[in-house]
């Protein structure tokens, strides 16, 4: 009788994708399982744009992460191409997990998207309750019994249903008692993770050991960006805002322990009357837009950056094809 030792054991590696309707907690749960801030997290819907992959490296596995838009009932051009990246998106992986908020009743959006996935017969599916830090357990009963329900009526034989709290576990890092959740949401997690592993193909690693993510440096300075101007407006402004980074480069004469990254970005809005809610009185907003953001890309990037931000108007760029194209979409 042969006995499989754990260094015998065979590596994994391989795709899987949150879905859901937007702000299911789905780029939460990426960031979380990832350990560090790779997916644009807002509580405003449709806050993805980019399919921004996340790689978690364990010592039995690769698992790489695609977060992707949140799937909709398009309304402009812009909301179609973002619904077709999901359903590409879909065809591709090994494992899709559907992310349910816990403290919402299922409602049309997610029957929606599960009538979806109901099409995709091979692709193993799991279904992740999201956002258990803010029901009881009873609520949080009813709800996994109307997710098992939802499998049954579509035909979707759930491989999994989990329960987990992604936002408590962005504190992994502390010690339970300063987490206040006594390391619960941290484990949670990991059970995802642990639940997605064996859903992928035998394989050697796909990315280098240390790689977080394989979207390119430019696209995720410019979402940091997007995410902190986001912050700020959030009431006032529709979801009408596209941030392009022009260039980053090295400060020339810097010395070499003290180097200086330039980037230049400028902040698109769809109406000059969008204009003045972006910059605010005296400038004081954009100038926040560009401490807190810079404070998050100095982390991403690891170096000392200047941040020139300009806000400039691509008249309803979310329905003109071309504009679409020279914003990146």
């Amino acid at each position: 009788m042969s006995v499989r030792t754990e260094s015998s054991a065979q590596h994994r590696a391989g795709f899987a994708c949150f879905v859901g309707r937007p702000n299911a907690g789905k780029s939460t749960l990426t960031n979380a399982l990832v350990g560090t801030k790779v997916a644009i997290t807002s509580n405003r819907p449709q806050t993805t744009r980019h399919t921004v992959r996340g790689i978690v490296h364990r010592p039995d596995a690769q698992l790489v992460l695609v977060d992707t838009p949140g799937l909709h009932k398009p309304r402009t051009l812009l909301g179609e191409r973002l619904n077709d990246v999901v359903r590409t998106t879909w065809a591709e992986v090994d494992v899709i997990g559907f992310c349910l908020p816990a403290d919402q009743k299922l409602g049309p959006g997610d029957r929606f998207i599960a009538g979806e996935l109901a099409g995709i017969k091979k692709t193993p599916k799991i279904a992740i309750v999201t956002k258990t830090d803010l029901v009881d357990s009873k609520q949080l009963a009813e709800q996994l019994l109307a997710v098992d329900q939802l499998g049954r009526e579509l035909g979707i034989e759930w491989a999994e249903i989990i329960p987990v709290s992604a936002a408590e576990s962005e504190g992994a890092g502390r010690s339970p008692s300063d987490r206040g959740d006594g390391g619960r949401g941290a484990g949670q997690v990991q059970l995802v993770a642990d639940l997605l592993v064996p859903m992928l193909p035998e394989s050697p690693p796909l990315y280098p050991e240390g790689d977080l993510t394989d979207e390119p440096e430019q696209v995720m300075v410019a979402e940091l960006i997007r995410e902190a101007a986001l912050e700020g407006v959030r009431d006032e402004l529709p979801h009408s805002i596209a941030v392009v980074v022009e260039e980053m480069l090295p400060r020339e004469d810097r010395p070499a322990d003290k180097p200086l990254l330039d980037i230049h970005a400028n902040v698109y809005i769809e109406r000059p009357s969008q204009k003045g809610i972006i910059i605010g009185p005296k400038g004081k907003r954009l100038k926040d837009v560009g401490v807190k953001s810079r404070k998050h890309i100095e982390a991403l990037l690891g170096t000392p950056v200047f941040l020139d931000l300009h806000v400039k108007v691509a008249k309803d760029w979310q329905r003109d094809p071309k504009q679409l194209r020279k914003l990146g979409f």
